[in-house]
Parts: C-alpha cells; sequence; structure tokens
C-alpha cells in the first residue's frame, strides 16, 4: 500500500479491509468458497443491523434512553466492513462499487421523475 494520503478513501477502505480479511481467514486457517463466505458476511451483517436497530430505540415497549451517536457511528462501521468484505469476494473494487452505485444512482433519480421503463415508478398529478 502507498500512503493513504495520495489514495482515495474508498480504495483505502478496500485494502484494509482486504488485508484483515486475509489475515482473520490465516489466523484461524478458514477455508470457505466465496458463497459460504458471503452467506457468512451476511449473517454477521444481520447481527450488526440488529444491533444498530437496538441503538435506535425501536422498541416501543420500552422507556427510550438518549440515542449514543458515537455507538450509533460504530455500528455503521462494523455494517461497513462486512459490506467490503461481501464486494471483494464478488469480484468488485473500490472502482467498480463507485461506478455501480454513481448508475444506480441516476437510475434511482429517473425512477423518481418518471424518466425510467421500470413500471411501479409513474409519475402522478397528486
Amino acid at each position: 500500500m502507498g500512503s493513504d494520503e495520495t489514495k482515495d478513501r474508498l480504495q483505502v477502505i478496500f485494502e484494509l479491509q482486504k488485508a484483515l480479511d486475509t489475515d482473520i481467514a490465516e489466523r484461524r486457517r478458514l477455508d470457505f468458497t466465496a458463497e459460504q463466505w458471503i452467506q457468512k458476511d451476511v449473517l454477521a451483517m444481520v447481527s450488526e443491523l440488529a444491533e444498530l436497530l437496538d441503538e435506535v430505540n425501536f422498541k416501543w415497549w420500552k422507556n427510550p434512553k438518549e440515542m449514543d451517536n458515537e455507538a450509533l457511528c460504530g455500528e455503521l462501521v462494523d455494517i461497513l466492513h462486512f459490506f467490503i468484505s461481501m464486494c471483494i469476494r464478488a469480484g468488485m473494487d473500490a472502482d467498480k462499487l463507485y461506478q455501480g452505485y454513481i448508475a444506480k444512482n441516476k437510475e434511482n433519480f429517473d425512477r423518481q421523475y418518471g424518466r425510467s421503463e421500470k413500471t411501479g415508478y409513474e409519475v402522478t398529478a397528486e
């Protein structure tokens, strides 16, 4: 890895995650297929999403606690770890993720303004 200051931040995240994933697999002698890894990453992400949900007082049957923004942000970072792992295992790099996001964001805007061929997004008069 070169100097992090001269690299794109998303690229740095991908490189750090790949190094962590490789280290964990080697240290723990884990040998799963890409599909098995993605299944495990999804389950881990679901667990992290549940932890995130606990931070935002979704339990209407309990007295709310003050939201801990630092804990909330920590859970989001945990989710990102597993998301980036899945991207890597699916053969995506930072550039491919970026390009896919840009294309999907444009499509999402197009859908909202009736500029999409996809059904269910037609603009109706209010």
